[in-house]
């Protein structure tokens, strides 16, 4: 029996969650659905995720999209919609399924265009503040909500974003919008504890230093700026620097030489390693003693499940889906967003309490190992699929009669 196809668009192949989620569906499907992954162009200073492609075994099933990019522009988006509606119309799937924002726009009216049964479009997070300025989200917003009249599925990864897009800023209907949380291969950070020692060697550290580390793209959304205020003022607190700590940036982006440059001006260039992007995450994630996340706007933070897995205690702002993610107390500290004097008493309440780092770490792994299973979300997936290809069958066999 000739499997389904399923094409799956998502603007970019870069490092992160989004990137994370499509390849392992692409793989995991492969016994019940046949899957082309549509990608297009990595942003400069990004890094690419072809290596997890090429490990998962999907390499050959994806197709490039040069013209499609994050920014906008008219000219390429234009060659864009016509190469994957032309590709589309070659491939003939039933369902087209996007990811990310470009790609959800791009993609959607592609397959409308080219008579694509099943439309779906999954949310990793929004756009819809903490983006762009108050004009370009009315924009982006109006666009939204006129593509998920045609969107047979709006898929989000936490109930939080399900709540900004049904309520607060009224995108898609309740009926139509599903929540799939993300699924990932967390096996590998089970024993991160193992690898610690690696990153303390590469940077010269002992064991005695305590490592707070920040993970993610160098971006503003991410809000790196109030990550080097919190060192800031802990490198001011004597009582403080007695636990020698120092504090890895792991990631890269477009904002990289900004955030250096604010290092310098604070005088925490000594304390603030910019690591760029690294593939050894079990490694990393194996000698961080507390993992922050600084960002104004979240869906489901990849770095932040990984952290939970390797049992890191995590400190995060409020933001997005986070707070699904962290019961504040329990299985991490979250502080409010732009707020340096509370994420520095968060950061010290860790350091100075190694029970509660391990008891915070304990809970936060055996949380994400139970609701983050890659199995969980290929089971969750092909169940949204079967149903909507269902339903479509049932309104065509209404329609016929």
């Amino acid at each position: 029996m000739e499997k389904t196809k399923i094409a799956r668009i998502v603007t970019r192949l870069n490092i992160g969650g989004p990137s994370t989620h499509v390849i392992l569906l692409t793989k995991g499907l492969n016994d019940s659905f046949k899957t082309i992954l549509v990608a297009g162009k990595v942003d400069k200073g990004e890094g690419e995720m072809l290596y997890l492609a090429r490990e998962e075994g999907v390499l050959d099933d994806i197709r490039f999209c040069s013209y499609m990019k994050r920014p906008v522009s008219l000219i390429s988006d234009i060659r864009a919609l016509y190469s994957m509606f032309s590709l589309l119309r070659k491939e003939r799937p039933l369902i087209v399924h996007t990811h990310t924002a470009k790609a959800g726009f791009l993609g959607r009216l592609a397959a409308f265009m080219a008579g694509v049964p099943i439309k779906v479009h999954s949310f990793h997070g929004h756009c819809f503040h903490s983006y762009f300025g108050r004009f370009e989200t009315r924009i982006f917003l109006a666009i939204e909500r006129l593509l998920a009249r045609f969107t047979d599925r709006i898929v989000v990864v936490s109930d939080s974003i399900k709540e900004d897009v049904c309520g607060k800023f009224k995108v898609a209907g309740r009926e139509k919008t599903s929540v799939i949380e993300l699924g990932l291969d967390l096996d590998k950070f089970r024993d991160a504890a193992a690898f610690r020692g690696s990153l303390r060697k590469e940077l010269g550290l002992g064991d005695d230093c305590l490592l707070i580390g920040i993970v993610g793209r160098l971006t503003a959304v991410k809000n790196h700026l109030l990550f080097l205020d919190a060192v800031s003022l802990l490198a001011r607190d004597k009582a403080f620097m007695k636990y020698g700590a120092r504090f890895p940036v792991i990631g890269d982006g477009e904002l990289r030489k900004t955030l250096e440059n604010r290092a310098r001006e604070l005088g925490i260039e000594d304390k603030v390693f910019f690591l760029g992007w690294r593939r050894d995450a079990a490694n990393f994630y194996g000698d961080l003693d507390i993992v922050v996340l600084t960002s104004l706007n979240e869906g489901t933070p990849l770095s932040i499940i990984e952290a939970m897995a390797a049992k890191k205690p995590v400190v995060a702002t409020a933001v997005g889906g986070v707070p699904d993610l962290i019961e504040d107390g329990k299985t991490g500290i979250l502080v409010p967003p732009n707020d340096p004097e509370r994420l520095k008493a968060a950061i010290i309440s860790l350091c100075s309490d190694e029970a509660l780092r391990r008891r915070l770490g304990e809970n936060a792994s055996e949380y994400v190992l139970a609701k983050y299973s890659k199995q969980r979300l290929m089971k969750d997936m092909e169940n949204l699929y079967s149903e909507l290809i269902r339903i479509k069958r049932i309104n065509k066999d209404k329609e016929e009669e």
